[in-house]
């Protein structure tokens, strides 16, 4: 008999448990349902703000064999208008995690709302963008804050509230209590490892920035550590992000204590299908290891 690959993030439902991460082909419905059909379990969206916003200038983005760093600024299209995209994928029965960002509790809170009247299953809150003044982890790097914004959405919405931490921080786990204290339905973790790369022929920073975020294969390690130690002190769900390219990266994730994986930048590397071929691997390797459900895997790490 086959192992089943559904999963559960609280009472969500997802087909697999690998889902788009926030900031990769993320700010149109078109893209993100193009992401559904090679595979994911479901799509969190690009970051969304209350007013468009139009990033920084070029460069913004450094690609290196282990990944990638990029400084974007959360360009987004505005809260009013992306509603219509959120629309649009509940249209295909696309599980929908919105992604929102901003520098306030009452803001946090006004954009989940509007989230949840477009459609949206959840919200996941960018807690720990690095690279951009006055939010991600410039607040959320601070459990106080955390526990404010938090607390603030989930008095507003009644859909599942997912709290982003930033990996930029001297214990993540003393954030992720904090939103769970305040109501969070699950931790995600990690965002971006704030980073920088120099041109040593232009003798300058490579991205307009100067200061980005790293992502990808050389963050995976920090991931799992993120993963395993929020898991062991938080009794909410843990979605696992950074460096997943293959079902075998999912699997040390899942028993890390992640219950589900977002996949970025390995998208930007190999595209949409990406997914499928993760999926498949993950299939196989529970067949081959007689784990018969991700249930069954998830935090085997802690029992060893």
């Amino acid at each position: 008999m086959r192992p089943s690959i559904n999963t559960s993030v609280g009472k969500l439902k997802f087909r697999n448990p690998t889902l788009l991460a926030s900031g990769i082909l993320g700010e149109t419905a078109s893209s993100m349902i193009r992401v559904y059909k090679a595979g994911a379990g479901g799509v969190v969206t690009k970051s969304i703000g209350k007013q468009p916003r139009e990033g920084y200038q070029n460069p913004t983005v450094y690609l290196f064999e282990g990944g990638m760093l990029n400084a974007m600024g959360l360009p987004n299209p505005g809260i009013e208008y992306f509603k219509g995209e959120i629309e649009k994928l509940k249209g295909e029965h696309i599980p929908t995690i919105g992604s929102i960002f901003s520098g306030d509790a009452a803001e946090f809170a006004e954009l989940a709302a509007l989230m949840e009247s477009a459609g949206a299953d959840a919200v996941e809150l960018n807690l720990s963008c690095p690279h951009v003044e006055g939010v991600g982890s410039e607040i959320g790097g601070r459990a106080e804050n955390v526990y404010e914004i938090v607390k603030s959405v989930c008095d507003r919405v009644s859909i599942p509230v997912w709290a982003k931490m930033t990996p930029n921080t001297s214990d993540i786990s003393e954030l992720a209590i904090a939103a769970e204290r305040a109501g969070a339905s699950a931790i995600v973790a990690i965002n971006t490892v704030k980073a920088m790369a120099i041109s040593t022929e232009l003798r300058r920073p490579v991205l307009s920035n100067r200061v980005g975020g790293l992502s990808g294969q050389a963050i995976k390690y920090i991931g799992l550590r993120a993963v395993f130690e929020i898991s062991e002190k938080c009794s909410i769900p843990v979605v696992g992000v950074g460096g997943i390219y293959s079902g075998r990266d999912a699997a040390e994730y899942i028993m890390a204590g992640a219950c589900a994986v977002e996949i970025g930048t390995a998208v930007s590397r190999y595209g949409p299908e990406i997914f499928g071929e993760v999926n498949r691997e993950l299939e196989e390797f529970m067949e081959n290891e007689h784990f018969s459900s991700i249930e069954e895997m998830v935090g085997v790490a802690h029992r060893a």
